[in-house]
């Protein structure tokens, strides 16, 4: 009995995580970006919520992995992020206004298939933006 007792709370423990894991709910959106124009994608968030982002450009197609720049917004058009010549890469930020955050996307003119270039975006927000991984490695 006293064996249960000693083992218990780390299955509990492992048997949480995990459950929130699976539960966590997901952002991730297949976006096909067309060779000229932009693609954004928005969300409705409040403030002073974390939100955290990865992209990559899915270069199964190419020889040569076309790039992307990207544009992050705030609802009042303050610039939260924005880098060119991308094929992957991150944005993270804690809002300070509540609204539309805007992502947009278009692909870099140097391109040299002229078709649609794919890319993923995971986004998440509020508890879903938290590095569970970390908090996990923390307990132990």
């Amino acid at each position: 009995m006293e064996h249960w007792r000693m083992i218990l709370p780390s299955f509990l423990l492992i048997f949480t995580f995990l459950v929130t894991d699976l539960l966590r709910p997901t952002h991730a959106i297949w976006l096909n970006l067309p060779s000229t124009g932009t693609k954004c994608v928005s969300e409705e968030i409040h403030s002073n919520v974390v939100v955290l982002a990865d992209y990559v450009v899915i270069s199964e197609n190419y020889t040569h992995t076309p790039t992307v720049s990207v544009k992050v917004t705030s609802p009042y058009g303050n610039n939260l992020h924005q880098k060119e010549n991308q094929t992957t890469g991150q944005f993270a930020f804690t809002t300070a206004e509540a609204g539309n955050h805007l992502a947009c996307f278009w692909v870099d003119g140097h391109h040299q298939g002229g078709g649609e270039v794919s890319l993923n975006l995971d986004w998440r927000t509020g508890i879903s933006a938290k590095d569970w991984d970390s908090v996990a490695k923390k307990k132990n």
